[in-house]
């Protein structure tokens, strides 16, 4: 009777120990997935990093972006991985070597399957030798299965099966796609937090057909030929000022409740940087770095920026926690007031700004002369995943403010 009594003793003992045992994430390569239309996966890369104290750090990678994701959380067997600037997060269970979950924006209302693999490097299988090599332009058309259709500028690298490039439209970028050609098809897909985006074609030496998902809620199929002269509409001219105005004027608050005003008399004599931009947005995330990159590369007290945040987020307080979040992330040291917040349509966002014929796109950047006139509106912004075209930009933007200093 004793020794069965020291038996049971033993394997409670045993089990006991085995239950206080943390569960830990596996250091090193994961393959995540999400889930977006038509039940296809969306996969992209990760490196994680066991920092002691049951505390983590991931590298996300897209082609050549790579985000540091410091913001994770562990409790028993359950993770919540929150990407930085943008309110998505990945929540999920989890032993040493898989997890699976969901991917969440709240504000959005959006949910996707989340699931992901220690131990693979490989963001998409090799099917075969590709056919064909897509480096260099594309002229391509979009058509939403919902919508009017829109033009964009293909711009792939391909090394071997290997793809990474983007595609540039009229109001912005799609960032940096990274891919595979194999056989006679090419994939590529990017994942940042706030998109979710996945590309497939079946190619040939000069023609792409194929279908674009973001996330589950927006299915486009796109066409591209290979035209190395393709060039977008000039986004300076899409957006302008009404006939009889030359001037900008708002009034929205700040996070500390003041009404700032673009006539106060802080604006007065200086070159006004006005950003009409969302925390949601990652082609404003863009533009927000390179603003504050330029204010410290070029520091001059008569050069100043202002954002007007159109927020999806359903509360004041809400709004205002998004914008304290980006500005804590990403270092920005001027004004962000809150244009709106519950949702972000255009037409209500060009009723903030009667005098502009409409707000085409999120960025929309007008810049302000010292005698306080509109001298030019940017709409959209192609960032740095489209290489030389950002490159002039910036060469281009620096040269006309340098005029209108002058003035």
């Amino acid at each position: 009777m004793k020794h069965i009594f020291f038996i049971f003793f033993l394997c409670i003992l045993f089990n006991s120990c085995k239950d206080s045992e943390a569960v830990v994430l596996a250091e090193g390569m994961w393959l995540a997935e999400v889930e977006v239309g038509d039940d296809q996966s969306l996969p992209f890369n990760f490196s994680l990093k066991d920092t002691g104290n049951g505390e983590y750090v991931i590298e996300l990678y897209n082609s050549d972006e790579t985000i540091f994701i410091d913001e994770i959380k562990v409790k028993g067997d359950s993770v919540v991985i929150r990407m930085p600037v943008f309110e998505g997060y990945m929540a999920g269970k989890f032993n040493d070597k898989q997890i699976t979950g969901e991917f969440r924006k709240e504000n959005e209302e959006r949910v996707l399957p989340f699931r992901a693999e220690h131990g693979i490097d490989e963001r998409f299988k090799s099917e075969g030798i590709p056919n064909t090599n897509i480096s260099g332009d594309w002229e391509v058309m979009f058509k939403p299965e919902n919508g009017e259709s829109y033009m964009a500028k293909g711009i792939f690298k391909q090394v071997d099966d290997k793809v990474s490039g983007t595609f540039r439209t009229a109001t912005g970028d799609y960032r940096y796609l990274d891919g595979i050609n194999t056989v006679d098809s090419v994939k590529f897909s990017t994942f940042d937090g706030a998109r979710a985006y996945l590309f497939k074609a079946k190619t040939t030496d000069s023609t792409m057909v194929g279908v674009f998902y973001s996330g589950k809620h927006s299915k486009e199929f796109f066409v591209a030929k290979r035209n190395e002269n393709y060039e977008l509409p000039n986004s300076e001219t899409l957006t302008y000022m009404k006939k009889g105005y030359d001037k900008l004027s708002f009034s929205f608050p700040d996070s500390n409740g003041n009404i700032v005003s673009l006539s106060d008399p802080v604006f007065k004599d200086k070159v006004v940087i006005i950003q009409i931009m969302g925390t949601w947005c990652p082609n404003c995330l863009d533009e927000t770095k390179f603003l504050v990159d330029y204010l410290e590369k070029y520091s001059n007290e008569d050069i100043t920026v202002i954002a007007l945040a159109f927020e999806y987020a359903k509360t004041k307080d809400a709004a205002f926690k998004s914008i304290n979040r980006l500005k804590d992330r990403i270092g920005v040291q001027y004004p962000i007031l809150l244009a709106q917040y519950g949702g972000i349509d255009k037409e209500m966002a060009q009723k903030k700004l009667p005098m502009l014929n409409h707000v085409l796109s999120f960025p929309t950047t007008i810049i302000v002369g010292k005698k306080g006139e509109v001298q030019k509106i940017y709409t959209g912004f192609n960032g740095p995943a489209t290489g030389s075209h950002y490159d002039s930009f910036k060469k281009d933007f620096h040269s006309f403010i340098l005029q209108l200093l002058e003035v």
